[in-house]
């Protein structure tokens, strides 16, 4: 997969989107988010830097898809948050 982003022209700095979730160790409750730092966003939701999330911490990484165009983690995002996505979770986790 990288070979392939480097040989289509892609930056190996930032190539890839995270859409993830995260399971709140506080109330068991899941999030989901996209990101193109993966480590950096789940340590600001970790020390409640995040508006939504900051009263639910501490949160366990439970699932992650990367994405190389940053709007396709923006729709499997908004895909996870609804009836559909939210039964996929369920099943896979």
């Amino acid at each position: 997969m990288l070979r392939i982003a480097l040989q289509a022209g892609l930056s190996h700095k930032n190539m890839f989107y995270y859409t993830y979730v995260l399971k709140s160790l506080k109330d068991g409750k899941l999030y989901v988010g996209f990101s193109g730092n993966l480590k950096n966003r789940i340590k600001e939701h970790n020390n409640g830097l995040v508006l939504a999330t900051k009263n639910r911490i501490p949160f366990k990484l439970v699932y992650y898809e990367a994405c190389l165009i940053k709007e396709k983690a923006i729709e499997r995002e908004k895909g996870l948050k609804i009836g559909f996505g939210r039964a996929y979770l369920k099943r896979r986790l």
